[in-house]
């Protein structure tokens, strides 16, 4: 429930900011362009973002005869959920992503190397932590943001391109700045509060919250020994783990919280018997 009030007000503040940023720059013609044109982007995205993201990182279909399939297939049941189709990726970075666009159109998938260093309980908290991004619709929520964002910067590049650029050029270099700025920053933290909610999500659907908060000590470790070499950073909000992170002001611009604070919820859940 906190989750969901968190990402409400989240959500809230970026749809006010692209309003208030939309009036002043462009008025209400400026807003709905910018924002048809993010949106037509991004429903794209949404809509096709199974095939694309699969596709991007290779991943192979198994099916019941593999064991990673069996994992999911109990998770799925103990969630009440249409059983998704299973992936698995060639990568040696250890990690797990979700996606598609709603459960009923949904798939999950695991690298070679998160199926080499797991234990079947930390495993079975890994795929919970993604069925449950699946029950959640994370994906929907994830592509309702990007759209406020990507609003916002096309809102900054009018501002700096268009005829306020002339009539107070000062405004309009710090809207092209600030307005994709604080819509990257807010996106980032909806992600986080996702991440944390899936985190307890798949605690509960696993049973096993010290299975999860070992996983992702392990996967934590492992993105740092052995980086990701294909993709896309922005795709780093989809995996359990960002493979793609590093160094800098990791608390403001990371998609994810920090491995500690999550495993420290964990261990609390634990201690709850949840």
């Amino acid at each position: 429930m906190k989750s969901g009030i968190r990402t409400f007000t989240l959500m809230l503040i970026l749809t006010l900011i692209v309003v208030w940023v939309g009036g002043l720059l462009g008025g209400r013609t400026g807003t709905i362009i910018a924002l048809v044109f993010a949106g037509g982007m991004n429903f794209y995205s949404y809509w096709f973002s199974d095939k694309m993201v699969l596709r991007r990182y290779k991943a192979g279909e198994v099916g019941p005869e593999h064991p990673l399939y069996k994992t999911v297939e109990k998770l799925a049941n103990r969630a009440n959920l249409p059983m998704p189709k299973v992936y698995i990726t060639p990568e040696a970075t250890p990690n797990a992503f979700a996606t598609g666009r709603n459960p009923e159109h949904a798939a999950v998938a695991a690298s070679q190397g998160i199926l080499r260093i797991l234990t079947q309980d930390e495993l079975e908290g890994v795929m919970a932590h993604e069925l449950t991004h699946i029950k959640n619709r994370d994906i929907l929520t994830s592509a309702v943001a990007s759209t406020m964002a990507g609003a916002l910067s096309a809102l900054g590049q009018f501002a700096y391109f268009g005829s306020n650029r002339r009539e107070n050029p000062i405004l309009s270099l710090v809207m092209m700045i600030a307005a994709p700025f604080a819509g990257m920053i807010i996106k980032m933290a909806i992600s986080r509060v996702r991440e944390l909610a899936a985190d307890r999500g798949g605690a509960e659907i696993s049973g096993k919250p010290l299975g999860l908060a070992s996983a992702l000590n392990k996967l934590q470790m492992g993105v740092q020994q052995i980086p990701m070499r294909t993709g896309k950073p922005s795709d780093s909000h989809m995996f359990i783990v960002n493979p793609f992170f590093g160094g800098g002001m990791q608390k403001l611009f990371s998609t994810h919280p920090s491995t500690e604070e999550r495993i420290k919820r964990l261990e609390e859940l634990a201690n709850q018997n949840i």
